[in-house]
């Protein structure tokens, strides 16, 4: 109540940030009159004197009201378009590091522009992060005369699997490309990147970060650091897809026949329909997971020794039959967890990911850990080989290289501390240009999906009879296609979109606001474009060709601006919710397509107690409630105390998401202290000319190492073992007659000994050296470690999966796990290290190289390793008490292309009950009643 007070007399935060700024707006406006004087070359040659003023010592705090005039003025005389002074408050958040709420329709695109023109005069390159190629290309193209009238470069970075087999360009006002290429020319990455400001996806510039860190040489490196970056729909790409690691990855061993065996015994296993009830195994909806019951342990091992996989006698949990466990866990999760066009179709004899986020097919992206494999034989389609992790990062630690980070979205402020927490990015909720009057009527709650599906059915007829535009949101395909039929059958026309052509589906949703017009589509479908009441007034102009004549413009606009008070009549854009998402935010944004810039709009989610949330999530008091209220099949209930069970449910799921988050962020802290050292190490050496001192003290550590493990420092001769110590030499790659020296020269001891074998080994390198010449022996050396600090990091990525996989169980033995995690992992680095110094070592000692060819195999093998793919794979909840991963990976052909990932389900049990005062089984070492036995 306090605090209220306090509140109403001094303002939130948020007001008084807002208050501060309106000052600099005023700054900003009193330039405005001066500014529109100059001509535009002198306009153009105010970026060299802003960049002649920081190099004097002017910061860009104190350049922001000039250059934010001079980018207003730039954007009114190319797009006929000038910033509102709400527009230039987003300008400022962003420049500050912060991130823009900003309501849809008010011009996000063009606020980028302000804090990206101030940046970019800095010299070190501004990224601009979208969701997909098509928003990329549309945002550069679109915002890219404003930055070329400034004497600005602008690139574009799109997925290599991009319409046009390009995946870079630079903006071109005089190239003529095709569509959204219109304006842009084809040129290499690194040209792309070099430009002033680079748009581009998440995934792109992720991907291009771990692609620089696995380069050959320092010319195929193509990023140049990581100065500002501005995030545009930054929940979606901060928070959503948070949780799932950008991972390059290469063929490993091949074992489809037994994913064919495997499959072939699930169909003979029971599923456990109620708890300690009769079955094989038992399924946890929510922790995606299944679990063998003993039966079903004991059935599956005699199947398996009918099969031959198994001899008489072994049992399925020996070391050696690790693998069998992984195939069998993937057949039985493909069998019970993932069904046919729900989480997946078949296409083209293919098994392409629906993502349960988007209800978008996500092609060339697979499931990791085999799942994918195991859904490929359960469908009898050809199965595809297992990958190996070559390179991983999460989005998290990706964007905290960045100096600078800011981001905009429609709806961040239910994330703010997330946010803060996890980026130290603060949310700044800019006011709208024009009062926003779009209406929200309450959720109806109907018993059975079909009451709540008819009920929809019967919303869409109204508006379409009043001519008022329908947009229906779905969380899957199946919905939207299930939707299509009941109104194909009642003629009403209407435009499915399944989120997979963005740009086709741009252009279909850009009419969406059309007077009659229904369009049903999944969550993301054409996130980015506005729905302009009357439909798209610049398409209809572009439809009319290359030089219209006056007459038609006229009469285009008119038919719009009739369409447009036609719709307005009837109530602007109507919003239909067929489902409520696990995230407010999600809803949020849904309703956000409605009651742009003032439009008037309004928008009802349709809810049934068979929904998934509603079914997992808050079945009983909502269920109660409807059964005191008598409610029958077809009837409908609206009360205030549903939506609230409902907003406390998907609280719950949030909470349990950012948990799952953090987690996973503090596990791959540990991942990432080792990565910044092996990707400095890498990149040192790739740099240098001459590595020969490195290799030198190499060299030196390795022989100490070998000697001291023989001939411990300050011991007798008596206790040296100088027949090993001769033969680990040797398996180094050199032959050295320790034992006839000892019996020649008596004086030797521990010391003069250590120094004899290090003068030895040096002589032996140098002649090497002699015979090929210096210059090749350091273009070798440089090949060597390289190719071994490649390889052996590569193991090492492997070793951490497994190593985090397991680590939960730490939680039964009253350990932290992720304490244990983090000293395991760091023994596992410094072994990393010394197996790096050794395996380098022994290579360059026993290797004969005769000439620069040889050197140049060395390489050839570097380049010739297996075809890598692009995935962005889901992690593991950590709190699922099976530890495996579900991946979510799409490949370079469309890098979540405004996907967010699929959101991780929560912890539920439905098998053993796990006792209030136990370990949690997520790991976290805390009780299970402190833990997610709350969200029982």
């Amino acid at each position: 109540m306090i605090g209220g007070l306090i509140q109403k007399v001094v303002g939130s935060r948020n007001d008084r940030l807002l208050r501060r700024m309106r000052g600099t707006v005023q700054r900003i406006n009193a330039l405005e009159g001066e500014v529109q004087k100059l001509d535009d070359g002198a306009l153009r040659a105010k970026t060299e004197e802003f960049r002649a003023r920081l190099g004097q010592g002017e910061t860009l705090d104190q350049l922001l009201p000039e250059a934010f005039a001079v980018v207003r003025e730039a954007a009114r005389r190319t797009l006929g378009l000038r910033h509102y002074d709400v527009q230039l408050i987003g300008g400022i958040v962003l420049h500050q590091g912060k991130i823009a709420e900003m309501r849809t329709g008010e011009g996000k695109t063009l606020v980028a522009t302000l804090a990206a023109y101030l940046n970019a005069l800095a010299g070190q390159g501004v990224h601009v992060v979208t969701v997909n190629d098509y928003l990329a290309r549309r945002d550069a193209g679109w915002m890219g005369p404003v930055y070329h009238a400034l004497g600005l470069t602008v690139g574009v970075i799109n997925s290599s699997a991009a319409d046009t087999g390009q995946s870079s360009f630079v903006y071109d006002p005089d190239y003529k490309g095709a569509d959204s290429y219109r304006h842009l020319r084809p040129v290499s990455r690194r040209e792309a990147y070099a430009c002033d400001i680079t748009y581009g996806t998440n995934n792109e510039f992720g991907f291009d970060y771990l692609r620089d860190n696995m380069a050959f040489g320092a010319a195929d490196r193509v990023q140049r650091g990581h100065f500002y970056a501005i995030v545009d729909e930054v929940d979606s790409i901060l928070i959503d897809e948070a949780r799932t690691p950008l991972i390059i990855s290469g063929p490993a061993e091949d074992s489809t026949e037994l994913y064919v065996k495997i499959n072939a015994l699930i169909p003979k296993l029971r599923r456990q329909e109620e708890e300690d009830g009769p079955g094989d195994y038992s399924v946890d909806e929510k922790a995606k997971q299944v679990y063998l019951t003993e039966e079903g342990h004991e059935r599956v091992e005699r199947l398996m020794v009918e099969a031959g996989l198994l001899k008489e006698g072994e049992s399925l949990y020996d070391a050696a039959h690790i693998s069998l466990m992984h195939h069998l866990n993937a057949a039985l999760r493909a069998h019970a967890l993932y069904h046919r066009d729900v989480d997946y179709i078949v296409r083209d004899g293919e098994v392409v990911i629906v993502d349960e986020f988007t209800g978008r097919t996500l092609p060339g992206r697979r499931w990791s850990e085999g799942l994918h494999q195991a859904i490929e034989a359960k469908e009898g389609v050809r199965i595809q080989s297992e990958n190996q992790t070559l390179a991983s990062i999460t989005f998290q630690n990706y964007f905290r290289l960045y100096q600078k980070l800011a981001g905009m979205t429609g709806t961040a402020d239910t994330e703010a501390y997330e946010f803060q927490q996890i980026y130290g990015l603060e949310v700044v909720v800019i006011p709208t240009h024009r009062p926003m009057i779009r209406k929200d009527h309450g959720d109806l709650v109907f018993l059975t999906q079909e009451d709540k599906f008819q009920a929809v059915i019967e919303d869409i007829q109204d508006c379409h009879r009043r001519g008022q535009p329908v947009l229906v949101g779905t969380t899957s395909i199946e919905v939207s296609e299930h939707l299509s039929r009941k109104l194909k059958k009642l003629g009403i026309p209407h435009q499915v979109l399944n989120a997979k052509h963005h740009e086709r589906e741009a252009q279909i949703i850009a009419q969406a606001g059309r007077p009659g017009a229904v369009t049903i589509a999944t969550n993301m479908a054409g996130r980015g474009t506005d729905i302009v009441l009357g439909g798209s007034l610049e398409a209809d102009l572009q439809a009319l060709g290359e030089n219209p004549s006056p007459e038609a413009v006229e009469r285009v606009k008119r038919e719009w601006q009739e369409r447009h008070d036609r719709v307005v009549q009837a109530g602007g854009l109507h919003v239909i919710g067929t489902e409520r998402h696990e995230s407010r935010r999600v809803d949020n944004q849904l309703r956000g397509r409605s009651g742009r810039q003032g439009d008037p709009g309004s928008s009802r989610f349709y809810l049934s107690l068979e929904d998934n949330l509603m079914r997992i999530f808050a079945p009983d008091r909502v269920k109660g409630l409807m059964q005191r209220l008598g409610m029958q099949r077809g009837e409908a209930i609206e009360h205030p105390w549903v939506t609230k069970a409902i907003e406390n449910a998907q609280r719950k799921v949030e909470a349990y998401n950012f948990d799952i988050r953090k987690q996973l962020l503090e596990y791959d802290d540990v991942a990432n202290d080792q990565r910044k050292v092996i990707y400095e190490q890498r990149n040192e050496i790739m740099d240098a000319e001459d590595i020969s001192e490195t290799i030198r003290t190499i060299r030196a550590d390795v022989l100490e190492r070998v000697i001291s493990e023989h001939i411990p420092p300050q011991s007798v001769e008596e206790q040296w073992d100088v027949p090993g110590l001769e033969k680990a030499l040797e398996e180094l790659g050199l032959r050295l007659p320790v034992a006839r020296w000892l019996e020649e020269d008596e004086s030797l001891h521990e010391e003069t000994l250590r120094q004899r074998i290090l003068e030895a080994y040096e002589q032996a390198y140098a002649e090497k050296e002699r015979l090929v010449g210096p210059e090749v022996m350091r273009h070798f050396e440089k090949a060597v470690m390289l190719q071994v600090l490649d390889s052996l990091w590569r193991e090492h990525l492997a070793a951490m999966d497994h190593l985090r996989q397991g680590i939960h169980l730490r939680g039964y033995a009253q350990k932290q796990p992720i304490q244990e995690f983090k000293r395991e992992a760091f023994e596992l680095f410094e072994d990393l290290l010394e197996r790096i110094k050794y395996e380098v070592v022994s290579i360059l000692t026993k290797v004969q190289v005769r000439a620069e060819e040889d050197v140049e195999a060395v390489e050839a093998q570097r380049r010739r390793e297996a075809p890598v793919a692009y995935q962005h794979a889901q992690a593991a909840p950590l709190a699922a008490a099976g530890g495996g991963a579900v991946a979510a990976a799409p490949a370079a052909e469309d890098p979540a292309g405004g996907a967010a990932a699929a959101p991780a389900r929560p912890y539920v049990r439905q098998g053993r009950k796990i006792g209030r005062n136990e370990p949690c089984p997520c790991g976290s070492g805390k009780k299970y009643k402190h833990c997610h036995g709350r969200l029982q």
